[in-house]
């Protein structure tokens, strides 16, 4: 599978003129947070294919009205934002029929000035145990918990900040230790250099900051 990761900024590749001949082979576009939801039609339209985003902790303009829907957390499809064209995966789980992927969505920073789309350490880890029924189901029906964790801040000590805002979880450090999924996308930390690395591994998981956007080119996703 070939997967469009986007975040924090619109000034990209995935935003250019020439969207369609970088990444026309693009199989679904995922959005780690911090982007104006307007943003995703252009994508979606000019690639056809869905866009699945979780909050930031900016552009919160719908935040209030999308994450009432996170009472839900285990919708088979997500729930789509029909003017923007995309899909709220934001405390979800998901799994797409077409493909097979299971994907599993926590957005949000670090709580830090009482803000929309932030949590503690602990407001994080409730988040993540309101979908363990599903994972483990997800372990029996397809024989792995889920293939993708998409967040918007990064696991505590990866690659994140030493202030309080940038500073990443520590549950998404037990998040892969128990659950295994086989990309961490992210996004909340910016890169100054686009070609700086992008890639940590942690056991089986392969932590990515998705800053600006990147290409996930993986044959063994799905199934």
């Amino acid at each position: 599978m070939r997967l469009l990761c986007v975040a924090d900024t619109t000034r990209s590749l995935a935003f250019s003129p020439n969207i369609k001949s970088i990444y026309g082979n693009t199989d679904i576009i995922l959005s780690a947070g911090d982007m104006p939801l307007e943003s995703f039609d252009y994508m979606a339209t000019m690639l056809s294919r869905d866009v699945y985003y979780v909050y930031g902790n900016h552009n919160l303009k719908n935040f209030s009205r999308d994450m009432k829907k996170e009472s839900f957390p285990h919708s088979p499809t997500g729930d789509m934002n029909s003017k923007f064209y995309g899909y709220l995966m934001d405390g979800k789980c998901i799994r797409l029929k077409d493909s097979g992927l299971i994907m599993v969505g926590l957005g949000g920073s670090m709580l830090y000035n009482g803000g929309d789309s932030q949590y503690s350490e602990r407001e994080m880890e409730w988040r993540i145990r309101r979908l363990v029924p599903r994972l483990l189901y997800n372990k029996r029906r397809y024989g792995r918990y889920l293939d993708i964790l998409v967040t918007h801040a990064p696991p505590y000590g990866m690659g994140d900040g030493e202030d309080l805002c940038h500073m990443g979880f520590k549950c998404f450090l037990s998040f892969m230790d128990r659950f295994q999924p086989r990309y961490l996308i992210h996004g909340h930390v910016h890169l100054d250099d686009y070609n700086a690395p992008r890639v940590t591994e942690y056991n089986k998981t392969k932590v990515v900051n998705v800053f600006g956007s990147y290409l996930i080119d993986d044959e063994m996703l799905g199934g």
